[in-house]
C-alpha cells in the first residue's frame, strides 16, 4: 500500500509541475501509422478475397489459403481440387454434380417427385464430399485454424477431433441432437394446435376437446418453443465453429506459472526525430509484464 501511494504521488507530481509529456513529441508522433507501407503485403482484413488470387493460385502460381480456396472452390466446383492436385477427381466431381441436377429436373418434369429429389439429394451430397475432400487434401502445417475452423463448418465437431480435443464432442452432439430434438418434437405439437385452431374457428359443427381459446395459446406457445429450439441448433453450430478457430490458433500458446505485472516510475527522456526537444526529460510511470 505504501508503495502504491509512493507511486502515486511521484505521477501527481510529474503532472503537476512537469512539462505535459504530449507537449514535449510532435503530433507525428502520435499519428504514426506503422502499416502503410504500399509495398507490404496487404492485411487479412484489407481484402476478404480476391479473384487474381484465387485463380492464381489454381494455376499454381501462389499459395491459397484455406478459406480462400474454399470459398473459390464453392463458386467454381473442382477447382480445389485442381489446386491439391487431385485431377482424377474431377471427373467424379462433375459426374454427380451435373448428372444430379440433370436427372432432378428431368424426373421433376416427369411429376416423379421421389426420384426428383433423390437425384437432387445426390447432386448436394456430391458438392458436400467435394467440399470436404478438398479441405482434407489441402497441406498445411499442423494445427492450421482454417482446416479446422472449415471442418468444423463441414461436420459438427471434426474441427475439435482435427484439434485432439475429442472430450467436448459429447458437449457439441449432445447440445446439436437435444436442440433438434425438441424442433421436431415442438413444431409437431405446433402442427396440431395450428389444425386444432383452424378446425375450432372454420367448422361451425366443432366440438373438439380443446376451445378455440386453448387452441389459439398453445399454438402461439409451441411456436415459439420451436423458434427458440432453431436459435439453439445455430448456436450450438455456430459455437463448435468458434471453438474449433480459437483453440487451433491457441493450440501452441503457452503462459509460464510466473506471470508478474510491476509498475515502477521511471524518467522518460525522448530522443528521436519525433521530439522537439530531445533530451528533456518528464516523470513517468513504467509497466513491466512478465509471462
Amino acid at each position: 500500500m505504501r508503495k502504491l501511494l509512493c507511486i502515486l504521488a511521484l505521477a501527481l507530481v510529474g503532472l503537476s509541475i512537469g512539462t505535459p509529456l504530449r507537449a514535449q513529441f510532435k503530433e507525428e508522433a502520435f499519428t504514426q501509422s506503422y502499416n502503410d507501407d504500399p509495398s507490404s503485403p496487404k492485411d487479412s482484413t484489407d481484402v476478404m478475397f480476391s479473384f487474381k488470387e484465387f485463380f492464381g493460385g489454381v494455376a499454381h502460381k501462389n499459395p491459397l489459403k484455406p478459406g480462400t480456396m474454399a470459398f473459390g472452390s464453392a463458386l467454381f466446383p473442382g477447382t480445389g481440387q485442381i489446386y491439391n492436385k487431385d485431377y482424377w477427381k474431377l471427373p467424379i466431381v462433375y459426374a454427380g454434380i451435373a448428372g444430379g441436377l440433370a436427372g432432378g429436373f428431368y424426373f421433376k418434369n416427369k411429376n416423379d417427385d421421389k426420384n426428383s429429389k433423390l437425384c437432387f439429394a445426390l447432386a448436394g451430397l456430391t458438392y458436400w464430399g467435394m467440399a470436404l475432400d478438398e479441405v482434407i487434401s489441402y497441406e498445411a502445417d499442423y494445427p492450421s485454424a482454417g482446416k479446422a475452423t472449415l471442418y468444423s463448418i463441414l461436420v459438427p465437431g471434426l474441427g475439435q477431433i482435427y484439434n485432439g480435443e475429442t472430450w467436448k464432442l459429447p458437449i457439441y452432439w449432445g447440445g446439436l441432437m437435444g436442440s433438434f430434438h425438441f424442433y421436431f418434437e415442438n413444431r409437431a405439437d405446433y402442427e396440431r394446435c395450428r389444425r386444432n385452431y383452424k378446425k375450432a374457428t372454420e367448422d361451425p359443427d366443432y366440438s373438439g376437446p380443446i376451445t378455440a381459446e386453448a387452441a389459439l395459446y398453445w399454438r402461439n406457445y409451441y411456436r415459439r418453443m420451436r423458434d427458440y429450439s432453431v436459435l439453439a441448433i445455430a448456436g450450438f453450430y455456430l459455437l463448435q465453429v468458434i471453438d474449433a478457430n480459437v483453440f487451433a490458433y491457441m493450440h501452441d500458446f503457452n503462459i509460464a506459472d510466473d506471470i508478474t505485472m510491476s509498475v515502477n516510475p521511471t524518467i522518460l527522456t525522448p530522443d528521436n526525430s519525433y521530439a522537439f526537444a530531445p533530451g528533456q526529460s518528464a516523470v513517468g510511470l513504467s509497466l513491466g509484464i512478465r509471462f
